[in-house]
C-alpha cells in the first residue's frame, strides 16, 4: 500500500480527476489461464482474484450496449520474430503461442460472439494495433479498463490511453498483479498522472445509467 506521507504530498498536485466521458467502451486486457495457473511461469495471484469479479462487470456491460474489447497476447514459433527485443528481455511470454492452454482466455470472461479481439505482441493495447481506429469508429472516448497486470500491460495500456486523447478509467477490482507491491503503486502513480481509479461498485453504478 501507498503511505499516508505520500499520499499527501501528492494532494493537490496530483490528484485530478477526469471522470467518465460521452460514451464508454470496455477493455479486457490478457485474462489469459497462464497468469491463473499455478506452475506457469506467468502465474499471479492478484489475477485470481480479478478474473473471480470480471463477469459481473461483462453481464453489465453487455446488457447495457457497451463495445467490449479483448486482448490477449500470441507469438509465432520456433523463433518469436514478432517478440522483438521485449520477448529476450521477458521470456517469461515464451508460452504465449497459438495452441498453448496457457495462451487461452480464462474461463468466465471468454469473449462473445461480436466481440473485438485484438492479438498484440507488446504491452500497450494500443502499440501496433488497430484499437485507436476501433474506438474513434465506435465514436468512443472513454476506456475502462481491466485485466492483467497491474505494472506491465495496465500501465501501458493506461498511458496510451490518455496519450491518444481517450480517458482511462482502472477499474481496481477487476486488475490484477503477480504481487501486492507493484500492484499499488502502479495503481497509485495511473491514479495520479494518467487517469482514474475507481471501485467496481462506482464502475457499475454508472454502467446503470446507460
Amino acid at each position: 500500500m501507498v503511505d499516508q506521507s505520500t499520499e499527501d504530498n501528492y494532494a493537490g498536485v496530483w490528484d485530478n480527476g477526469l471522470g467518465f466521458g460521452e460514451k464508454s467502451a470496455l477493455i479486457v486486457i490478457d485474462l489469459l489461464q497462464g497468469y491463473t495457473t499455478e506452475g506457469s511461469a506467468l502465474y499471479a495471484p492478484g489475477v485470481i482474484e480479478c478474473v473471480k469479479e470480471m463477469p459481473e462487470l461483462l453481464a453489465l456491460a453487455r446488457d447495457k450496449n457497451v463495445p467490449i474489447i479483448h486482448t490477449r497476447v500470441l507469438y509465432t514459433k520456433p523463433n518469436y520474430e514478432d517478440g522483438g527485443v521485449w520477448i529476450k528481455k521477458a521470456p517469461v511470454l515464451l508460452d504465449l503461442v497459438e495452441g498453448h492452454p496457457y495462451a487461452e482466455f480464462c474461463e468466465g470472461v471468454e469473449p462473445q460472439e461480436g466481440e473485438v479481439v485484438i492479438v498484440k505482441q507488446y504491452a500497450s493495447a494500443f502499440f501496433g494495433t488497430s484499437l485507436v481506429s476501433t474506438l474513434n469508429g465506435l465514436g468512443v472516448d472513454t476506456l475502462i479498463i481491466t485485466g492483467c497486470t497491474t505494472s506491465g500491460c495496465i500501465r501501458a495500456t493506461a498511458v496510451d490511453t490518455v496519450q491518444h486523447g481517450f480517458r482511462p478509467i482502472c477499474v481496481r477490482e477487476c486488475i490484477g498483479d503477480r504481487a501486492e507491491g507493484p500492484h499499488e503503486a502502479n495503481l497509485f502513480d495511473i491514479n495520479a498522472k494518467y487517469g482514474d481509479v475507481i471501485s467496481k461498485e462506482m464502475t457499475m453504478n454508472y454502467l446503470n445509467t446507460l
